[in-house]
């Protein structure tokens, strides 16, 4: 049926309505497409970027440099070293690694036992883990690497810094160690550094290494580099280098931390040397020591069988660690006990017949004919343990015990070292606690020479000798500067309860032990007046001595074994008008502190206060001869100046 013209043209607009709708329609659908392209290219396009980057650039972490450590000087004592060495990441290398591994042997040297070691390693860590297979190339071990580069899937031969320390032994106890990341060290962080995960990352052990941990590692710089379908790397994109940790300034002199050393010797030994006026530790040396270098690099098992069994126990810190009975050394404080209480005056004598009664027992003085009448003076000078054990029952020991943590033992002093003893100051309620027991007289008389319970490290010692000197509180410190900026020293107060009279009695008792007609280290006093000290011998017993043996006079240390011996300990302080230095010294098995320790503690304390070797006219002219020898056998440290003046504080 023919349409008429009307219905054509409805037709016709109906037609033209849906064309524009459907080219709406269109129009709209390509302009948000096109404003999707242009958020897409524009707006975030970075972020497409990095997810595109994600199949073809890895980000890799880049270790910082550990921040340095330095001597009061300057003078660098744990730096950084260049290290070639060469890693290998399984999900690079394809998976098999072994392969690989053979073919780097045929390159560089790398044993049948260390690739089956390598292959233990793989298969517990992640496969996009880098594992260190060799470190300390040489120069032509680690260019043959990259020339090979293209037959070794996965291998990097990478330059990295090690730890060094240039003094070795001198500073192994203070300074401690870094080694590699294990298990255990991560178990004990909440949130691990992403850069404790790098290969063979160096981490501080013990010592300021661990103690100064966080600020000395750093900030981990990043590389991005370009990797093929195969994972190997084709170039690197950027690199944000990492922030080197801060440096760190101590107290500790060099020079005098190696003459220390050397004094020492071989002995089983602690020496601490403090300012008075500071508590800077100008010196603190255990001997013997270690390289803890050997730590570092990876320390064999014959190494470090050889220091574990060692008698004289190198890996021990007898500084902070090591405790013992301070012997006659701890009279000080039994008498400044007494002199507060107003139990005696420095007039009070007691009378010396070489034994006191208690009980039935007897309790025996050093000099087995006594001493006769003694006052506060001469039973410091000569050493009477009479006295002290008629002054014990006098005052009794709890205000023994306090007066002896007013004087810093029995108390642990916040130092950056591992395991810094507290020692103990024991008194009534101590006992009770830890033994369950009753505190006796006799315990009292003992604890009076420093024997029985009392404990002491010979930093704690250092400790008592500088508040001795100086009447304050005075508190050890081993940092002296972060990153160039120095420490303040505080105000320190004065000691509370101690009268500037019990002081002056104690100093006095002190210097006749070095300049008295009788006085215990006489042979080692110091012969020049500017330098005069003021000291006290120690002896402690690490063995009962039994009444059958007494009766035959077999007590003399030589003749028993080493480690049956006494300890030989020494304190003391210089000059006297102005103290400036103070110093323990514990010789272990040693014998007498009068000829096992004071000797080395005087030529040491010459040392600091002259700013070098002793001069000869300071000690004994008897004594000049020996002294001279022996420096001459010495191989010193004479330290440069630092070449960075910005490193100087």
């Amino acid at each position: 049926m023919k349409k008429s013209p009307r219905e054509i043209q409805d037709s016709s607009r109906m037609i033209t309505r849906r064309g524009l709708m459907l080219g709406g329609i269109q129009i709209a659908t390509a302009g948000a497409l096109a404003m999707q392209m242009r958020s897409m290219q524009l707006d975030h396009a970075e972020e497409f970027r990095m997810l595109a980057d994600g199949n073809s650039i890895k980000i890799r972490l880049l270790p910082p440099a550990r921040g340095l450590i330095l001597d009061r000087n300057g003078i660098v004592i744990a730096g950084n070293e260049q290290n070639y060495r060469v890693t290998l990441t399984r999900e690079e290398a394809g998976g098999d690694v072994e392969p690989i591994l053979r073919r780097l042997a045929q390159i560089i040297p790398l044993s049948d036992a260390r690739i089956e070691e390598l292959l233990e390693e793989f298969s517990r860590r992640s496969a996009i883990t880098p594992i260190v297979l060799a470190d300390r190339l040489s120069w032509e071990e680690f260019s043959a690497i990259a020339v090979n580069a293209p037959s070794l899937p996965g291998v990097t031969p990478e330059s990295a810094l090690s730890r060094h320390y240039p003094r070795r032994g001198d500073f192994a106890h203070v300074m401690g160690y870094v080694g590699p990341v294990s298990d255990h060290d991560l178990s004990r962080i909440e949130e691990p550094d992403p850069v404790l995960r790098l290969p063979d990352f160096q981490l501080g052990k013990i010592g300021v290494e661990g103690r100064m941990e966080e600020i000395l590692r750093g900030k981990a710089g990043a590389r991005r580099v370009e990797v093929n379908s195969t994972g190997r790397e084709m170039r690197e994109l950027s690199r944000q280098e990492g922030e080197q940790g801060a440096t760190l300034q101590l107290t500790v002199d060099a020079a005098l931390q190696n003459y220390a050393a050397q004094r020492l010797g071989e002995e089983s030994a602690a020496a601490v040397v403090m300012d008075c006026e500071t508590g800077e530790l100008a010196a603190i040396c255990s001997s013997p020591s270690f390289d803890p270098n050997l730590f570092v690099r990876g320390i064999s098992s014959r190494d470090y069988r050889a220091l574990m069994d060692h008698d004289h126990r190198p890996l021990a810190d007898k500084t902070v660690q090591g405790v013992y009975p301070p012997g006659s050394t701890f009279k000080m404080i039994t008498l400044m006990a007494g002199l507060e209480a107003g139990v005696v005056n420095a007039g009070t004598r007691f009378f010396c017949p070489g034994h006191t009664e208690l009980g039935g027992r007897r309790f025996h003085c050093w000099r087995r004919g006594g001493h006769g009448s003694v006052d506060a003076i001469k039973s410091l000078e000569e050493s009477c343990d009479v006295y002290y054990y008629e002054l014990a029952q006098r005052v009794g020991i709890d205000r023994i015990a306090e007066m002896a943590r007013k004087f810093g033992l029995g108390v642990r002093h916040d130092l950056p070292m591992s395991a810094v003893a507290e020692g103990i100051a024991p008194d009534r309620e101590w006992k009770m606690r830890r033994h369950g027991q009753p505190w006796q007289i006799g315990d009292s008389l003992n604890a009076s020479i420093g024997q029985g319970y009392v404990l002491s490290s010979p930093l704690q010692l250092a400790v008592m000798t500088a508040r001795i000197a100086s009447g304050r509180a005075v508190e050890p410190r081993l940092i002296r500067a972060i990153d160039g900026v120095r420490q303040p020293i505080p105000e320190w107060p004065e000691l509370e309860g101690v009268s500037a009279n019990t002081l002056r009695v104690t100093r006095l008792g002190m210097d006749a032990v070095m300049y008295g007609s009788r006085g215990t280290a006489r042979a080692s006093r110091i012969t020049r007046d500017e330098w005069r000290m003021a000291g006290k011998t120690g002896t402690s017993q690490v063995r009962n001595i039994t009444a059958a043996e007494r009766a035959r006079g077999v007590i003399s240390n030589e003749q028993l074994p080493w480690n049956r011996r006494d300890h030989a300990l020494f304190v003391a302080y210089a000059p006297f008008e102005a103290p400036k230095y103070a110093i323990s010294l514990v010789v272990e098995h040693g014998g007498g502190g009068s000829t096992a320790a004071a000797p080395l503690a005087r030529d040491i304390l010459l040392f600091a206060l002259n700013g070098g070797l002793p001069p000869l006219d300071a000690v004994p002219s008897d004594q000049r001869a020996a002294m001279e020898a022996r420096h001459q056998a010495m191989d010193l440290f004479i330290p440069e100046p630092p070449r960075n003046a910005r490193t100087r504080v």
